[in-house]
């Protein structure tokens, strides 16, 4: 059976109003055609609704189960045209994102709070990765927004400031390091390094620099979080490189020295990709305008 809304429409009227004629005025179509679409439902669903007497119409049986059943999709065909429309409106649906270590450790889930409880309706599907995995992933459409640092190659993705930040040295308290009020790149290339693992943005732009500087990072070991390379450090198995945000907090609670380091690739901006703006959803364009300082 293919039921046509309309028409069931129009029998709850019916059935409310006891009045064909009353219904269709209110429906704003003819009586007879208002007539022949109750017929229509009669035959589709093989007996009478309705009773048709002298001074209206009343329910059969058949017509009272029907009514419930009406009034129960009526009450679905509302509640779905509200939340398409809250779809359509963007305050309710998925946002895909693909974020860096940088970000999540220091900024984004501050920001994602503040965000949820100002969109409840809104869910953040939040995937960590590495930034040239995140900026794939935004090319491809895997992901709605990705948050990456600076220091990639964003070829092919738009993007805006979402964050800046700082790069440090991190160094036992007792390495020779801690004394100074700042270092250059060039006055710590004969360390041993503790480093992110294989892909890292940072891992691959410091090499980068020192192969600039004719020379090479000496890692002596690899890990997987900040979190590996701040106790790897406390180890006194190297020095490492990380922002700011990943050092600071913990220096009270910790064998961890921090310092400054006097190069101007040390401040480097977060940033946020998309594949094209203009064809965000109105969901993800609403938390790209809230984490963006340039998303206005």
């Amino acid at each position: 059976m293919r039921f046509d809304l309309f028409s069931l429409s129009i029998f709850e009227t019916v059935a409310e109003l006891g009045s064909i004629a009353r219904a269709a005025a209110r429906h704003n179509i003819a009586a007879s055609a208002a007539s022949k679409r109750l017929s229509d439902l009669e035959r589709l669903v093989g007996t009478p609704l309705l009773r048709r007497q002298r001074r209206g119409v009343s329910l059969t049986s058949a017509g009272e189960e029907l009514l419930e059943h009406a009034k129960s999709i009526g009450r679905m065909v509302e509640r779905m045209e509200s939340e398409m429309g809250n779809h359509a409106q963007g305050i309710r649906g998925t946002i895909r994102v693909s974020a860096n270590t940088s970000s999540i450790t220091q900024f984004l889930p501050e920001d994602l709070a503040a965000f949820v409880k100002e969109h409840p309706n809104l869910h953040i599907q939040l995937v960590e990765q590495m930034s040239p995995d995140i900026l794939d992933a935004v090319r491809s459409g895997a992901a709605d927004l990705g948050i990456y640092s600076g220091f990639t190659d964003s070829t092919g993705v738009q993007s805006l400031l979402y964050r800046r930040d700082t790069l440090v040295i991190a160094a036992p308290r007792e390495h020779r390091l801690a004394a100074l009020d700042c270092v250059t790149f060039r006055d710590v290339l004969d360390e041993d390094f503790v480093a992110l693992q294989q892909g890292s943005s940072i891992k691959n732009y410091l090499e980068r620099q020192a192969h600039a500087l004719g020379s090479e990072i000496r890692t002596r070991v690899e890990v997987m979080s900040f979190d590996g390379v701040r106790r790897m450090v406390q180890a006194k198995l190297g020095i490492a490189i990380l922002p700011l945000g990943a050092v600071e907090p913990y220096l009270g609670s910790s064998e961890l020295a921090m310092i400054p380091i006097d190069e101007a690739w040390a401040h480097r901006e977060l940033r946020i990709a998309m594949r094209d703006r203009s064809m965000l959803t109105k969901q993800a364009r609403t938390l790209l305008e809230f984490l963006s300082p340039e998303g206005a």
